[in-house]
């Protein structure tokens, strides 16, 4: 047992972090046993692969037991399955890659055969979540003391970066060919030291006088054997082995095309390209043909003259520089630009002074390049004597003597000091759009004037659980519903090509699966041309409402059936209604019409007959039945205010009182009463209803006038606002015509001022006023027939007030 002790304690030895661990575990809890009962050749093997500076792992025995090295030990990362892996089953180990490694596992122990695998991806659990990672690997058998493969040895090397990286330059490597295609300069691309033309454009081809097939996949100095004899190989092979860049302008170059050889005259430059390792693989050129611009040199020097007085006129002030002599010529507007009088001479020391301390390292180094290339082109600020700052950007081109020696510069200098105002609030400005934008719980997205999306706010990554990079490769359209995609897309598109704002519904999956209704709207945002040059858009959950909304449908439709129900219902009790009224008008007053008769007859000749007894009984008789036909004539007048067609003529209501005075005219005069009106409303109206609301108004006052005193109507009208009225039942926005009807009878108490509106209702006896109660109710429909108010109020012994509130439109 002291042996075994010491044993444990020393095996194995070294092995750093991962041999340690090995030495303080008890292996006894597990199937392989305590470490002085392991075979030579897993001890041995452990050795190798702790000692190793290479990431190894090792499964041994039947439950594939786990062991790794230092080296391995940062693929596993933090938060995941260091150190608890170590002694345990590899099934359990590895759940969620043994579908992948297990079949490999045994293949090894089985064949007996290594197997090698590059850049594979294989998931694995690390940092606290699943994790894509690609690796190099070796599964070799492991043997032991008998020869028998009891366990597989891996040699491995994580390589996620690399490949990530690869994918990377692929996609800059499509997205520069789709760029060479679709530019409007003349680009290629060539691979090797052999310069193998990889990528070439139409305008390419159009300037070399070649097709595609006679280039593409060939040295181009083998395509183009012209080019040989004018030194482009050197030029080539400069750029190539240094990496500098070469650019000329209006460089003649003879060109085979056609059947013959054209002298062209093009402005071109050779750019190294580099691989992933950042060695050079390639060069890239880009070229425009100028000749027709060189072969109007001639015209454009005699015209040198007007251009420059052209150029006094314009914003861009000009000078000429010689060299040898620092000699400056300037114009008036550059001596604007640099607020100096025109007759003080711009010295080169002047020129230079200007220019802010920390700008001329770049005008400085802007010469150089000048003096290799031929042309002049930097920005800078100025300080101006006021310590003002202004920005200036210079262009221009450098002229040689015959010896080829830099002779003058002839350049121009504009003032753009708005120009980068402007564009540092713009900066400043999407900064702060960038930033709010983060902060807002919709979704806010950018795409550019092609309709390509290129800007996500930090909501869309939370909301579907992706990182910039996954949407980037996976695509906007991978997070909308399968269902909705056809639909989105082809609205986006016309939206595009058409420049019409987007507003589409579509559903969004969440990072939980979920999928959820959003509302998107994009609007394109314009140039001063009104160019479209992108379009800003923001998407907001709308799934509440529109489950609000679909439950609000299917209410509707409910109540739209209940309500078509209802419709015919009422138009059943219409009908039953005029079917009323008919018998009332005939039916029922033919039997009355034959009592009255008999009645006049009876009077004419039996009357003087009759008791004294019998003489009362007929008058009570003959009384009844005048109040049946007055009750019937009610009835009709209150069935017609409800059934009739409503068709509203502007009417005067002055005329309509004269009217209804005329033929009350006689009952105004037995009354002794007096009608006094105001200048009055021309409303819509129904007119005959009207006149018959008039009527029983004016009617009601007659009847209920107070003895002893003369009877007065007042009437008069003003036009309000609804919420000027102070009263709940009218709209607010909607004008109204007020009418008031005012009289000095007996009155009324106001706790009956609805109660008076009712059908068959009378506040005194038949036998002190005469009337069936249903004049004020037929009052009433014709207002509701109107869509208007009416009210009362009373006061007894005092008289009555009637307040009409009409609609001037209906």
């Amino acid at each position: 047992m002291t042996e075994q002790q010491s044993t444990s304690t020393t095996f194995p030895s070294g092995g750093g972090e991962m041999g340690k661990l090995i030495r303080n575990k008890n292996w006894a809890e597990t199937s392989l046993g305590h470490q002085d009962t392991w075979p030579q050749s897993l001890r041995t093997t452990l050795d190798i692969l702790l000692s190793s500076k290479f990431p190894k792992f090792l499964w041994w025995g039947p439950e594939l037991i786990c062991f790794y090295n230092d080296a391995y030990r940062p693929s596993l990362g933090s938060e995941g399955k260091h150190p608890h892996i170590l002694g345990m089953n590899g099934r359990e180990a590895w759940p969620e890659i043994w579908d992948t490694i297990g079949p490999l596992i045994e293949q090894v122990m089985q064949s007996g055969e290594s197997v090698w695998f590059e850049d594979s991806l294989i998931p694995i659990f690390r940092n606290g979540k699943i994790e894509d990672v690609y690796w190099t690997f070796s599964y070799s058998p492991a043997k032991n003391d008998e020869g028998i493969i009891s366990g597989v040895l891996v040699t491995c090397t994580e390589t996620t970066q690399k490949v990530l990286l690869n994918q990377k330059l692929e996609r800059k490597e499509r997205k520069l060919s789709l760029i060479i295609k679709q530019a409007p300069a003349a680009i290629a691309t060539f691979r090797g030291k052999e310069f193998v033309t990889e990528i070439v454009n139409e305008k390419a081809l159009e300037l070399w006088g070649r097709t595609e097939h006679e280039v593409a996949g060939r040295p181009i100095l083998e395509a183009m054997p012209e080019l040989v004899n004018q030194g482009f190989r050197t030029l080539l092979e400069d750029v190539y082995l240094t990496g500098n860049r070469f650019s000329a302008s209006e460089l003649p170059v003879q060109i085979f095309r056609d059947g013959e050889l054209d002298t062209l005259y093009i402005n071109f430059s050779f750019e190294a390209l580099y691989n992933a390792d950042g060695e050079i693989d390639g060069i890239i050129t880009i070229g425009h043909d100028v000749t027709q611009q060189v072969l109007s040199h001639k015209e454009i020097k005699a015209s040198e003259e007007k251009l420059n007085l052209a150029l006094d006129a314009s914003e861009l002030g000009t000078f000429e520089f010689y060299i040898e002599e620092k000699k400056l010529v300037a114009s008036r507007r550059l001596h604007e630009i640099y607020e100096l009088p025109f007759d003080e001479q711009i010295t080169h020391q002047d020129f230079l002074a200007a220019i802010h301390p920390d700008d001329l390292p770049l005008r400085n180094k802007a010469h150089e390049i000048a003096l290799k290339t031929g042309k002049l082109s930097y920005r800078a600020r100025l300080i101006m004597p006021d310590n003002r700052i202004k920005w200036k950007e210079l262009q221009g081109k450098i002229f040689y003597n015959d010896q080829g020696i830099p002779e003058k510069i002839l350049g121009t200098v504009r003032d753009i000091t708005e120009e980068k105002t402007n564009q540092q609030k713009l900066e400043a400005s999407e900064q702060k759009f960038r930033l709010l934008a983060n902060t807002l719980p919709q979704h806010i997205w950018t795409a550019d004037s092609e309709g390509k999306l290129n800007y996500f706010n930090q909501s869309v990554y939370e909301y579907t659980g992706y990182s910039p990079a996954e949407l980037d490769s996976k695509g906007w359209l991978d997070v909308v519903h399968p269902d909705d995609r056809a639909e989105n897309l082809e609205a986006w598109i016309h939206s595009v090509t058409t420049g019409k704002d987007f507003l589409f519904e579509h559903r969004f999956r969440k990072h939980d699966g979920s999928y959820r209704w959003q509302l998107s709207r994009a609007i394109p945002q314009h140039d001063e041309d009104g160019n479209i040059q992108m379009w800003v858009g923001s998407s907001t959950d709308i799934h509440d409402q529109k489950k609000f909304t679909d439950e609000l449908e299917r209410l509707v439709i409910e109540r739209t059936n209940e309500l078509a129900a209802n419709v015919k219902e009422l138009a059943y009790m219409n009908k039953e209604l005029q079917s009323f009224a008919y018998i009332s008008s005939h039916d029922l007053q033919e039997p009355l019409r034959k009592i009255q008769a008999f009645s006049s007859l009876l009077v004419e000749t039996e009357y003087e007959n009759l008791s004294d007894h019998g003489k009362q009984l007929f008058d009570r008789m003959n009384n009844a039945a005048k109040r049946m036909k007055t009750l019937i004539d009610d009835l009709l007048a209150y069935s017609r205010s409800t059934i009739s067609e409503r068709k509203y003529e502007a009417t005067d209501l002055n005329q309509l009182i004269e009217e209804v005075q005329s033929e009350l005219k006689e009952e105004l005069t037995q009354a002794k009463a007096e009608i006094i009106s105001d200048k009055l409303c021309t409303l819509p109206v129904i007119p005959f209803q009207f006149r018959q609301l008039l009527q029983n108004l004016f009617s009601n006052s007659l009847k209920f006038s107070a003895e002893g005193r003369p009877t007065q109507i007042i009437i008069s009208s003003e036009k309000k606002m609804g919420d000027e009225f102070n009263l709940t039942r009218l709209s607010p926005r909607k004008q109204y015509c007020h009418i008031q009807i005012k009289d000095n009878g007996i009155g009324f108490e106001n706790e009956y001022s609805e109660r008076i509106f009712e059908l068959f209702q009378r506040l005194h006896g038949k036998e002190k006023f005469k009337g069936t109660g249903i004049g004020l109710a037929i009052v009433k429909k014709i207002v509701d027939n109107h869509n208007g108010y009416i009210t009362a109020k009373g006061e007894p012994g005092e008289g009555a007030t009637f307040d009409i509130y009409l609609p001037e439109n209906k």
